[in-house]
């Protein structure tokens, strides 16, 4: 008579540290997408009023408009 095991690779040790690189590269991503946000606030902030004002800015409001997608105001 045969045994047949089906082995879940997904288990165990292997599981946790798929799930620890996946955090970290969750990190990552969350990290380099800010730099990048912050590098669109700084340009925006070297901007006169008058040129915000063309955009439908105010400078106050740069942060909210740079970051209109993870806010709910």
């Amino acid at each position: 008579m045969a045994h047949i095991a089906a082995i879940d690779s997904k288990s165990g040790i292997r599981a946790r540290l798929d799930n620890f690189f996946a955090g970290i590269g969750q990190g990552f991503n969350t990290y380099v997408e800010s730099r990048s946000r912050v590098h669109q606030i700084h340009r925006l902030n070297e901007l006169s009023d008058a040129e915000l004002k063309k955009l439908g800015l105010t400078r106050d409001g740069i942060a909210a408009y740079v970051f209109r997608d993870l806010l709910y105001i």
